[in-house]
């Protein structure tokens, strides 16, 4: 599975954007949520003034989260001095603002923000998750390790597949095939119809020869989601391994026309299938 910075905003618990209708005009999409049509100006000063210290420090950390997913960094940092200013011990203000150092490049300030945050509250999933993640970018995948199964062992996280098979990715970075196999294999027992350890279990089941079990797993996952440069690659292998050339063939068509820039489509056009 390949990793990206994507997951940064996948796995941080985005507050609902609907919050940012106090601060513009806003229309409903088809899931429900609010879309802002301008959220281009200065909130931090019309949002959330009155009200204890701890409410102040949420909303505007929410708004930041909202700031973030969007891509406006700017304004995102503002809403967390306004946020840190009501209450510097709220520990998500220091998580987001972290993902926003990250986002920038600023990778000292980025992990003083996350460990500030595990100090105010070590057990906190979201930290420990984005904290691991930062890690496995930063190429301490050793470290990484830890963090992850420190925010799956919180009995209130509602997603640990995802640090699962986040965990999966940064073993696999170490060669630590073994560990990455049983992270993907416990991510799929909480979500079985997780895609992102299906793809990732199934080019570990190719790569041991377990030909049925990645054949399976890659036909799933092709039926769940639309079918990736990726996973088109894996399933073109294992049918030329299990020798059935009309679906290898098959395979093959697809990759060409529908990702025929990747590096996957140049892999298949050298012949390089291992």
């Amino acid at each position: 599975m390949k990793l990206t910075r994507f997951h940064w905003v996948m796995f941080f618990r985005i507050m609902p954007l609907l919050m940012l209708g106090a601060c513009a005009g806003t229309q409903q999409g088809t899931d429900g949520l609010e879309r802002t049509t301008d959220v281009s100006g200065d909130t931090g000063s019309i949002i959330a003034e009155q009200g204890p210290p701890r409410e102040r420090a949420r909303i505007h950390t929410e708004l930041a989260g909202a700031y973030y997913e969007r891509g406006n960094l700017a304004v995102a940092l503002e809403e967390l001095r306004v946020a840190i200013a009501a209450d510097p011990t709220y520990p998500p203000a220091y998580n987001v603002l972290a993902l926003v150092h990250a986002d920038l490049r600023e990778n000292d300030q980025a992990q003083a923000n996350f460990e500030r945050a595990l100090r105010l509250n070590a057990t906190d999933p979201d930290v420990n998750h984005n904290y691991g993640w930062f890690l496995c970018q930063t190429n301490r995948e050793e470290q990484s390790l830890r963090y992850f199964l420190a925010a799956v062992r919180n009995p209130l996280y509602a997603t640990p597949q995802k640090s699962y098979t986040l965990a999966a990715g940064c073993a696999l970075r170490k060669n630590r095939e073994a560990e990455a196999q049983d992270f993907y294999e416990r991510a799929l027992r909480l979500d079985g119809n997780y895609v992102s350890a299906m793809i990732g279990l199934a080019q570990i089941r190719y790569k041991r020869g377990q030909l049925a079990e990645s054949r399976a797993l890659v036909a799933l996952y092709n039926k769940l989601v639309e079918p990736t440069a990726e996973s088109l690659w894996l399933a073109v292998r294992v049918e030329r391994k299990l020798g059935d050339k009309s679906a290898e063939t098959n395979f093959a068509s697809q990759l060409r026309r529908q990702f025929a820039g990747t590096p996957e489509y140049q892999e298949l056009l050298k012949g390089q299938y291992d």
